[in-house]
């Protein structure tokens, strides 16, 4: 009775066993497998033992497989295709790929990227899907979650199992309404007026609003609202301004005016997040590259505009 355990069996031992079933010698195996004579010997005594069966015996010059390595040689063909598919990564077309992918963004995010990027998948992925997700500050935990493919987000976690990329950094712009205000002149006109803003929840402010707060830049603020798409309906008819990511004009805040900030302001930037077991793998690696091709696009677009 073997006492080695099945689960030393190997590739290699798979391997061996059809060789020398193949050239019928163990001198023929060890040249085909470049290895010594005795190495090949020894590893047959090893699998005889695991399999408690003689496996080869001899035959005039050569040797001759027994039933029971004639049967084991066939499984073992099968094994090492698997294993070979196992380890190689599977072929990618996206004209067969049906499935959804999860990404988490914010109300500009969303409207900025993702409706064309849906379009660009679909376009060579017909049955694909998407969810969107809110991104809040994203974590460590949202990535290693299953459920959530990608993230784009200004604030990348620090993680080492989390992947980071910059798809672009837009620069800070004043809004206003154009129908009742000019965009203030100067920083003095700039801070008597009132202002409206994002709060997430439950209170976390933009990193503009973090950073002149700091710089000790008080404004009066009338209105907080839970994202960018509250905005505008604060701003129309009134004099009220709000400094937001100047890339917002050409979504939620189409139609305002808008212009540059009469003071120091840092740029955003803005990152595509996931997690690190997808970096290899094709069908993600195809999502982040159209993504960005597609942040491209957009910041290109946005850029012509300005001009």
């Amino acid at each position: 009775m073997s006492q080695i355990d099945h689960l030393d069996i190997d590739g290699r031992l798979l391997r061996l066993l059809v060789a020398v079933r193949d050239a019928g010698s163990v001198t023929g195996a060890a040249e085909r497998l470049g290895m010594s004579q005795s190495a090949v010997s020894h590893q047959l005594d090893r699998l005889r033992l695991i399999v408690d069966d003689p496996l080869f015996v001899k035959a005039g010059r050569g040797i001759v497989p027994t039933a029971r390595a004639e049967s084991l040689a066939l499984q073992a063909e099968v094994l090492l295709d698997e294993l070979r598919r196992f380890a190689t990564a599977p072929a990618f077309e996206a004209s067969k790929l049906q499935r959804g992918f999860t990404i988490a963004a914010n109300d500009l995010q969303r409207d900025l990227l993702l409706p064309r990027l849906l379009e660009r998948l679909r376009a060579q992925a017909p049955e694909l899907s998407l969810r969107v997700i809110a991104s809040a500050i994203p974590s460590p935990e949202m990535l290693r979650d299953p459920g959530c493919d990608l993230v784009v987000s200004p604030r990348p976690p620090d993680a080492a199992d989390v992947v980071q990329a910059r798809l672009f950094d837009d620069a800070y712009r004043v809004f206003y309404d154009p129908a009742v205000r000019t965009a203030p002149r100067d920083l003095r006109e700039y801070l008597e007026a009132e202002h409206v803003t994002v709060l997430y929840e439950p209170s976390r402010r933009l990193d503009i609003d973090e950073a002149l707060a700091a710089a000790g830049v008080q404004r009066r603020f009338v209105v907080q609202v839970p994202g960018f798409a509250g905005i505008a309906a604060f701003l129309r008819g009134t004099s009220r301004l709000a400094t937001l990511p100047g890339l917002l004009q050409r979504g939620l805040l189409g139609g305002l005016a808008s212009a540059a900030p009469p003071l120091a302001c840092p740029s955003m930037p803005m990152y595509m997040l996931w997690h690190l077991r997808h970096r290899h793998e094709p069908v993600h690696r195809w999502l982040r590259e159209t993504l960005c091709e597609v942040a491209a696009e957009v910041l290109g677009e946005a850029a012509g505009t300005r001009r």
